[in-house]
Formats: C-alpha cells, sequence, structure tokens
C-alpha cells in the first residue's frame, strides 16, 4: 500500500512525497453505547490504516487524489469555506478537515495529498476516524505544527460531527490518534484519560462483519441516547456515569421498562469494561470470556441491539472458545461486526464456524486477523 500510494503521487505531482501521514482504524474490545453516557470503553487500534502522502506546495491549495476511487481528485483553496461536494463523499471529509484545522486558528499551508486505506469500509472499524487522523496529522506536520493525540482526536471529531454529519463520540479519534502497539487503551470518556493494556501475546483479536447489513442504526440509537438521558434526569443527573449501581437498583422498579433496562445496560457495561481492562492486564481469559459474555447478553437483552444472526455466531464462537478467550458483539448495533479474543492455538476454530454460519444464514461472514498497533505516525521514506 506504502508503494502504491508513493507511486501514485510521483506520477501525479512530479516529485517523491515529503512524508506519508497514517493512521490506524479501531475495534472496541468491550464498553459499547458508553461512550456519550461519559462512561468507559476499551478499544485496540488494528493493522489496518490509512495513509496520506503529503509534500507543501508554494500557494495556498489544496491538491488532493483518492487511490482508491479511480484517483478521483479535488482541489479547493484553505481559506474557502467548507461546501459538501456533490458526488465525491471522501472529499467532504478532506474538506471538513481542513476547514476545522483553519476554524481552530491553525495556520496551515497549501500541499499536495494523496489517499488510500485498507480499513474495511462499512464494517465498523473506523475506516472515516482513520482517515480524519491521518489527513489532520498531514496537514498539520507540513505546517510545522506538533500536537497531542488527543488534539488530533478532538479534531477528527469535530469534522465528522460539524461539518460531514456523522454523530460520534470521541473514542474512534482518539484511539486512532493515541494507540499503543500491543496494547487496548481504556478510555475514560469524560477526562479523555487513557490507559495503555497490555495485550496477552498468545491472544489474537478476530474481527468478524456478519454480512448482516447495518439497518435501524440512526433512528434506533438517537432512542437510546434519549432513554440513557431520561434514566439520568430521574436520578438527578445529566449522565448515567454518575449513577451508581446501588442507586440504580434501589429506584429501579419506578422507571418505565425499556428506560430501566438501557440504564441497566449501561451502568454495569461501565463496571465490565473496567473488570475487563484488569483481566486483561493480568492475563485472566476466563474473566475476560465471562465478562465478553456479559457484555454480549446485555446489548441483547437489555439494550435490544443485536440480531439473531450474530447472536448464533457469538454462541457458535463462544462455545468453542470456552474460557480461554471471549466474544461479542462491537459496535452500534443491528449488523455489523462481531469481536473475539483467540488464543492463537485455536484460530482454526473460525473457518468451519463462518461455513456453517452461510449455511444456516445464507450470509457469507468475512473474518480479519488483527494485531494492536501504534496510533498515528509518519511513515519515514527512503531517499
Amino acid at each position: 500500500m506504502l508503494e502504491n500510494v508513493t507511486q501514485c503521487f510521483t506520477e501525479h505531482f512530479d516529485q517523491l512525497p515529503d512524508f506519508v501521514s497514517k493512521a490506524p482504524g479501531r475495534v472496541n474490545l468491550i464498553g459499547e453505547h458508553t461512550d456519550y453516557n461519559d462512561g468507559f470503553v476499551l478499544p485496540a487500534a488494528i493493522d489496518f490504516f490509512t495513509l496520506v502522502a503529503t509534500s507543501a506546495r508554494q500557494d495556498n491549495l489544496i491538491k488532493v487524489i483518492a487511490l482508491d476511487y479511480a484517483g478521483q481528485s479535488d482541489e479547493f483553496a484553505l481559506n474557502s469555506l467548507y461546501e459538501a461536494h456533490p458526488i465525491q463523499m471522501w472529499s467532504n471529509y478532506v474538506r471538513a478537515v481542513v476547514r476545522t484545522l483553519v476554524d481552530r486558528g491553525y495556520q496551515l499551508k497549501g500541499c499536495n495529498l494523496v489517499v488510500s486505506g485498507n480499513v474495511p469500509q462499512g464494517a465498523g472499524l473506523s475506516s472515516s476516524a482513520s482517515l480524519e487522523v491521518a489527513l489532520a496529522q498531514a496537514l498539520l506536520t507540513v505546517a510545522g505544527i506538533q500536537i497531542p493525540a488527543t488534539e488530533l482526536a478532538l479534531i477528527g471529531q469535530a469534522a465528522g460531527n460539524n461539518y460531514v454529519g456523522c454523530a460520534c463520540g470521541i473514542m474512534d479519534q482518539l484511539v486512532s490518534a493515541g494507540g499503543q502497539q500491543g496494547h487496548a487503551l481504556l478510555i475514560d470518556c469524560r477526562s479523555l484519560e487513557t490507559t495503555p493494556i497490555l495485550m496477552p501475546s498468545e491472544l489474537s483479536i478476530v474481527i468478524i462483519n456478519s454480512g448482516v447489513k447495518r439497518g435501524l442504526v440512526d433512528s434506533e440509537y438517537n432512542l437510546r441516547r434519549e432513554q440513557c438521558a431520561e434514566a439520568a434526569k430521574f436520578f438527578k443527573q445529566s449522565v448515567l456515569r454518575d449513577v451508581t449501581k446501588e442507586q440504580f437498583f434501589a429506584a429501579a422498579d419506578q422507571l418505565p421498562e425499556l428506560v430501566r433496562k438501557r440504564a441497566q445496560h449501561v451502568i454495569e457495561e461501565n463496571e465490565r469494561t473496567l473488570k475487563a481492562a484488569e483481566a486483561l492486564a493480568t492475563n485472566n481469559a476466563a474473566l475476560l470470556s465471562q465478562l465478553m459474555a456479559e457484555s454480549h447478553g446485555s446489548m441483547r437483552d437489555l439494550f435490544e441491539i443485536t440480531t439473531p444472526e450474530i447472536d448464533y455466531l457469538v454462541a457458535a464462537l463462544d462455545k468453542e472458545l470456552g474460557s480461554d478467550g471471549g466474544v461479542r458483539m462491537t459496535g452500534g448495533g443491528f449488523g455489523g461486526c462481531i469481536v473475539a479474543l483467540v488464543p492463537q492455538q485455536k484460530l482454526s476454530i473460525v473457518e468451519p464456524i463462518l461455513a456453517d454460519y452461510q449455511l444456516k444464514t445464507g450470509l457469507i461472514a468475512t473474518p480479519f486477523i488483527c494485531t494492536p498497533e501504534q496510533g498515528a505516525s509518519l511513515v519515514a521514506l527512503e531517499s
């Protein structure tokens, strides 16, 4: 991929890039729908990336080529107001990141960019956050500006929320910007404090795209946010992070049933996420297996965001893994991916399960075996 992006850059701009900016996708191991409740999440950056080959220009133009979209291009001035591209969705991310940096007072310079990535799109692995972070890092580096990973993440989040129009928490961009090789990242979504948690080397991260197209996501996601807010308000708090388990169960029967179920998931999921970080750190596979199973059960029965196909796939993997690893749905729900932590000597269980899954459901599930990677970085080019 690096060779392709540099070759494309040389062909289009008649020079080698000055550098290549790189940012990974991510998977969330546990901590679902806790981010907007100021809770805890435990994602890992993965070894699928967006690359942005970059060189400075002498004017104030941004010229960008999307290698993965048959070499489509875009060109605009640094000081131009944000305007959505009529056809090219990828262009909107570039325009949004540039505009967000300008909004925040950064003195940017014109540059040439070639963008390429291998983060699977539409699979819930944060290809868009990876793109936002890689772009922001590239634009700042050209201007000679270095900023902390947290600020890089906030820029990516603001670009998506304010311009592209996809409301998201901070997790995706923060782990893409600040992930550490060989580690998951425990994130406090209130303080944005991050704690790296060493992943046991014998555990592989296996992400399986279920083939279930994600439906109802926006309307159901917004409804659950409202239900969580209603529960927090009942307890005279702004978010569920500040409602203890004891407070909740003392008054749970006074809440409407659906609101009670949603709140119970979030409150217990926060607790599970902290325990899972500890289980990872101490290589306690049995506890991790239990916590991931509880998380999936809670998403199925309390938050009600899984599908029958995903439940079947999770149950089949859980049966084969036993207490040696864990598995659950990951992401917003109603389709998408599952994540499993699988001992390397048990990786052979995956293919037969997926073959059986296809027979039972007619769906083709796609596995990705990942390792936890470093967050955003610059790739050194051989001169």
